[in-house]
């Protein structure tokens, strides 16, 4: 029953993430206009598909969804083209539009039933929240607060550290869960660096937040590199999850628009 009632939870977060985290976090982004105005019907369709039986009609929904955040990727091919900038607050605003698509691509696969590259579903459910979080979110919000800094060296540290670390996890999943290891603490110390930065600009529930989901992120990262005890799969969605997905993405979104 616990497990059953997390996976509703992890979709209703993940909805939350289609439908108010990422379009709060385009509107801070230049270049998406377009993308922006027809996110909510695209994303709305891949909201559907979490609650469908797994099927053609769940597959179709999340395709659509999937279709409109290889589209948000593109602008970032094409931002990238334009600006011709690899400064760090740049390269995490890239990765925060690029990872979206990894989502979508992990939703087409989980609705199909499929086990894409071997990962159980409930890994591909986790995957499609983590990567509009962790992925968009979190990216996002340190290439905002590098920018602000412009080009501290500790804002800089930490506008990089996320996509990279982000990017080791997932190679993790492939490879070892020490590799998993070394992409959380490279994450986490890079969000407990936003966290910092968040902290003085008093963004403080977001910051407050970190410290404390990042902690047990590397909990469990451990525990899985070494075997030894940590929370289960479930009670980390249940608990890093949401804290993640309301204490820090939307706090630290809504904070930023509202700040002159």
């Amino acid at each position: 029953m616990f497990k059953y009632a997390v996976g509703v939870l992890v979709n209703a977060v993940t909805v939350f993430g289609m439908l108010i985290i990422m379009p709060l976090g385009l509107r801070l982004i230049d270049g998406t206009g377009v993308v922006r105005r027809w996110w909510p019907g695209f994303a709305l369709a891949g909201a559907v598909s979490l609650w469908l039986p797994r099927g053609g009609w769940a597959v179709a929904l999340a395709a659509v969804y999937a279709l409109w955040t290889v589209v948000l990727a593109g602008c970032a091919v094409r931002r990238l083209a334009v600006r011709r900038s690899l400064r760090p607050a740049e390269i995490a605003v890239l990765w925060a539009m690029a990872a979206p698509s990894v989502a979508g691509t992990s939703l087409v696969a989980e609705r199909a039933g499929y086990r894409m590259m071997g990962f159980e579903l409930e890994i591909l459910s986790l995957t499609v929240a983590h990567f509009h979080f962790a992925g968009f979110a979190a990216a996002l919000i340190a290439g905002l607060v590098c920018a602000a800094e412009r080009g501290g060296a500790l804002a800089d540290i930490g506008a990089l550290t996320v996509p990279i670390g982000t990017g080791i996890v997932l190679i993790g999943y492939f490879v070892d869960n020490r590799v998993e290891l070394i992409g959380a603490v490279v994450l986490s110390a890079g969000l407990w660096i936003v966290g910092w930065l968040l902290w003085t600009r008093a963004i403080r529930l977001a910051a407050v937040t970190l410290v404390v989901t990042m902690a047990l992120a590397l909990s469990w990262a451990v525990g899985e590199a070494f075997g030894v005890p940590h929370l289960s799969i479930e009670w980390m969605a249940a608990t890093h999850g949401v804290a993640n997905a309301f204490g820090f993405a939307l706090s630290a979104l809504m904070a930023w628009r509202a700040q002159p």
